[in-house]
């Protein structure tokens, strides 16, 4: 009863909210199942979380138009001050391709405080990116990122380090997106 339970909500979220042009309803629905989701956590439009309950989301974090972020086994955890760019995906699961089975495997993902991921990025399963990490658009993240470490490719590879004492707070609040 509790997994179809669960796949209704997961569907409901996933094919009906996420296309309703108001942040408050979409974010109120995720925070009644999911008290791990910070009231000042902001969910854009057209995101698929798969399984939203596994899902932990910090203050001030935002998650772009358009992402997909896989909570199907293994958890997601986004800390503060966090901003995810549009079309991102963040897989936590993937299959072997070693396993004569096609097994899966994976691990959670971790963002940490004031994390900033550019457009159109895929973050691999088990993969921490530490404090003020930058990822550069369009790059795919196969390891983790250090803290400061400013990376892009495929595979993200380090460009630079970031220089900001990350000191900054997100304070942005949406209506009808």
């Amino acid at each position: 009863m509790n997994l179809l339970l669960g796949s209704l909500l997961n569907f409901l979220y996933n094919e009906l909210l996420t296309h309703v042009p108001w942040h408050g309803l979409r974010k109120t629905f995720l925070r009644i199942f999911n008290k791990k989701i910070h009231p000042t956590a902001v969910v854009l439009m057209h995101t698929r979380i798969l399984n939203f309950w596994k899902i932990e989301i910090g203050p001030r974090a935002i998650i772009n138009q358009r992402c997909l972020l896989d909570c199907r086994r293994h958890q997601i955890r986004i800390e503060e001050d966090v901003d995810i760019g549009p079309y991102t995906k963040i897989w936590t699961e993937g299959h072997d391709p070693d396993s004569e089975a096609h097994a899966l495997r994976g691990g959670d993902v971790v963002l940490k405080d004031h994390v900033w991921v550019a457009s159109g990025v895929t973050i691999l399963p088990g993969v921490t990116l530490e404090r003020g990490a930058v990822v550069a658009a369009a790059s795919v993240v196969t390891k983790n990122v250090g803290t400061l470490e400013i990376v892009g490719g495929n595979p993200a590879k380090l460009i630079r380090m970031r220089h900001n004492p990350l000191h900054y707070q997100i304070n942005y609040r949406p209506i009808l997106e």
